[in-house]
This record gives C-alpha cells, structure tokens and sequence, in this order.
C-alpha cells in the first residue's frame, strides 16, 4: 500500500507511515502474535499449529538451534510454514524458510498433533492428544494426505524484500516451490497504529499464468494440490451461503474412506438403532451435526469417525465426512418450499459446498431486486437466486422469515404456486400471496400463476443491473 490517506469529505489528508521499530514493536511479541490471532493474513482457512518450535534435532539425536515462527495448516492438508521479520527481510531469508519446510516435511501426523497440543498448553487450554489429532483432521476439507504434508506452502513476512529474495523466489515459484511474500507496513493516524498486510507475490495473474502450467506438469503430488486447493471447507461454505436452515434432518450414507465390507457393516449396525441414521443441523461452523443417537455435536467427519471406530474398532484415519450426510428431503423445514427442497434429494454436504462455492447471504443485492418487481408481475425463488448469487432454498428461508423484505408475496416456488414455506410480517393478516397478486391483474387457475405476468431471468437481471 504505497499511499494512505485520511478522508474528510473532499479534503484527503496523507498518513505518514512509520514501522514497527520505531514504535517499540517487536517480532516475537507482536507481529507474531497478530498473525497467531489473524491467521487469514497467511491465507484461506489456515489452523496455527504452534509458534516457536524448536524440537528439532539432527541424525545423532542433537537437538538444533532453528526456531520456526509460525506452523500452520490449510484446509487442503498442506503444512504453512511461515518466517516473520519486523524490518527488511535478510538476503537469505528464503534459504531460512526453505530450511523449516524440509524439516516439517518430515511431520506425521501425531507429531503435529502433539507440537498443537504444547502449543495450546502454553495459552492456557489443556487439550487430550486424541482432540488435537481430530481437530487437524476435521480442518482439512477431504482425505488426509500424507503426500501433502511433504509439500508445505513457505510464507514469508516483512517491512520489505531485498531484491535477492524477490529475484530468486520468482525463480523458486516457477521450479514449483511455493514461496509467498507478504509485506506488512505501519502507520500512525493521530495516536493510532494501523497494521497492513500486502500479499506482494505471488499476484494472482502470476499465479494463474505463470505457476499453474509449471504445477500442472508437476508430480502426482502436486496435481492433486492443485484440485483440492480450490475447494473451501464444506461447512464453511454452506453456514455461509445460508442454504439449510436450523433444524434440517441430515441423514447417513458411508462413502468416502471405508470398503464395501466395512460400509454394509455401518449400516447394518445403524438397522439396529435408527438414530443412528440421522442427524440434526445447525449453523455452527465448530460443530454444526447433533447425533440423534446421543444428543452430542460433532463435525461431519469426527461423527463419521465416530461411527466408523464404534463399528471396527479401529481408528479412522482419511475419511472426508461432508460426503457422509445427505439431506433428509422426507422431513421439509417450516420456511422452506417443498418443491426446492426435494431437488436436494441423494445431495451431501461436500456435493451442495460444491454447488454453492461463491455464494454468500448478505441479502442486500437481493432487497434491491425485490424492490425493483412491479405490481402485476411475479418470479420464483430459483430466478432470484441466480440473480444475487444464491440458491432457491436459502432465499425462499430469508423471505420467510426477513421481516423487511419488500413485495415478498410477488416470489412463488417453480410451479408458479404460492409456497407453504410463506409468512406475512403480519401475522394477524389472513388473505394469501395469490390474493394480493390477483388484486394486482395476476390470472390464477387451480393455483397457479399465470405465465405471462412472470418476470423473466433477462428481465429480472436487467433490474439488478445485470
């Protein structure tokens, strides 16, 4: 961020930037600690190991001087080592990074999960081992892979870059090592300090026509990287996209990670008690599943686990839970329309994460468009969907229970009909959606809605400014 300024209306005041030096601000003790606490500075859905770690030690058992600042995890199963310095980067910084990411490279799981566990101790949360095990597990969205881990991703922070180290991780990137720079700047506005993170390599277009061809020809390793690392956690993009309401019923089907034998044995264990079978959802990214069988929450895949080891007696190692659960369309949520909510039928929740990759619920875009439907006209929950960028279920949720939602009676389900799903803001209001569209010149016969006053999908985009 080369220019900063404070804004009063047409006057633009320039803030004069400062650094952490000169502040008092120190490596160890502050600029590590905010990325500890902002880990998204290093990227997408990345879990902090441990900081500090030291436990090195050398073929004869010697233990090594090296202290790694920052170890973390992405949701596609790749280590993050991360190098921190508060001022300008050392000539050789790259040669550092490269060190710790040859000896992580080296890290299994269990000795992963014990550097979190010793990490969490010393910030006062006193953890099981087997906990920290599934807490690694369960943030990586898919099969644990040990191939991965051989490949960790290098993050290097600094005030600035010496040009040997920008010059030569240029060269790295495209021999497919990744290395990122990030350059993290300071300024004081009034008696207050501001803190900048500026992911200054790779850019997106090196990123994609630069490092993606060179990856792709790489080892089987490093394709399967390029395939997972576009996915976002399951969980995440379902919470955040709003697409099942609380309460949805979820239920059991084992695939991903488990045998034929091992399958037909889970389910002939789950014919045994029912609920075992189901599952309820609610809109917590920690532990969105409560199994009907004990009443506890779980993760996709921890519950998966779960089941697995209560069946073999073994413990699961791999298995990608989001594959496990599908949507139990027999049981229809009070604000959802019953039509948009079987076409969900035989989905999981990795398969609907993949549908909805991208969507979000800032229903703002979506009131604009509302507004927008003239009297006389109608749409479907479907059409508005693809127009903000979401999906029928979650609008249809919105509109039932938003409150603020101007002219929701001129939204109908597919069919054209009004869905079961509706709610007047008024609850002491008895006339329907078709009422109040008939009253506007809308034809119904046995329920429907007239074609020709339909909104069509150019239309209805023409009215968002699409």
């Amino acid at each position: 961020m080369d220019h900063l300024f404070t804004v009063d209306g047409y006057s633009a005041t320039p803030v004069s930037p400062t650094t952490l030096a000169t502040e008092g601000l120190l490596e160890r003790q502050h600029l590590q600690e905010w990325v500890i606490a902002h880990p998204q500075v290093l990227g997408e859905s990345v879990l902090v190991i441990t900081s500090e770690f030291d436990r090195w030690a050398d073929t004869d058992g010697v233990p090594a001087r090296d202290r790694l600042d920052v170890l973390g995890l992405d949701a596609t199963g790749r280590l993050v080592v991360v190098e921190l310095k508060r001022g300008i980067a050392d000539r050789d910084v790259h040669l550092q990074a490269i060190t710790y990411a040859a000896l992580v490279s080296r890290f299994d799981l269990d000795t992963l999960a014990q550097a979190h566990r010793e990490f969490r101790k010393g910030r006062g949360e006193n953890l099981e081992l087997d906990t920290c095990r599934q807490r690694l597990l369960d943030h990586v969205d898919g099969d644990w892979s040990p191939e991965l881990l051989q490949r960790p991703r290098q993050v290097i922070i600094a005030a600035d870059f010496p040009k040997q180290v920008t010059h030569t991780v240029v060269w790295l990137s495209e021999m497919n090592l990744d290395i990122d720079l990030i350059q993290v700047g300071l300024w004081k506005v009034k008696d207050q300090l501001i803190a900048g993170f500026t992911k200054v390599y790779p850019t997106p277009e090196v990123e994609e026509f630069t490092l993606a061809p060179a990856r792709i020809e790489a080892k089987a390793a490093a394709q399967k990287l390029e395939e997972r690392s576009r996915a976002q956690n399951a969980v995440h993009v379902i919470v955040g996209a709003g697409l099942l309401p609380d309460g949805a019923l979820l239920r059991l089907t084992p695939r991903h990670g488990v045998t034929e034998g091992i399958r037909e044995d889970i389910l002939a264990w789950v014919g045994e008690d029912r609920s075992r079978a189901s599952v309820t959802w609610s809109n917590n990214t920690a532990k969105p599943l409560t199994w009907q069988a004990d009443g506890k929450p779980y993760t996709p895949t921890g519950l998966a686990n779960h089941i697995f080891t209560s069946v073999t007696g073994r413990k699961a190692d791999g298995i990608q839970g989001t594959t496990w659960w599908d949507i139990d369309t027999a049981h229809v949520p009070d604000t959802v329309d019953p039509d948009e909510w079987r076409a969900l039928a035989a989905t999981h929740l990795a398969g609907l994460a993949k549908q909805l990759n991208g969507t979000s619920k800032d229903w703002t875009g979506l009131h604009a468009l509302l507004n927008a439907v003239p009297a006389g006209r109608w749409t479907t929950y479907g059409d508005v969907a693809a127009v903000v960028n979401s999906h029928a279920v979650p609008v249809g949720t919105h509109l039932a229970t938003c409150g603020q939602c101007p002219n929701a009676w001129r939204v109908l389900n597919a069919a054209g009909r009004v869905s079961p799903g509706f709610r007047w803001t008024d609850p002491t209001r008895t006339d329907s959606p078709a009422d109040v569209l008939a009253t506007e010149g809308v034809r119904f016969e046995g329920g429907v809605a007239a074609q020709e006053a339909r909104l069509t999908l150019h239309e209805l985009r023409g009215m968002a400014g699409g």
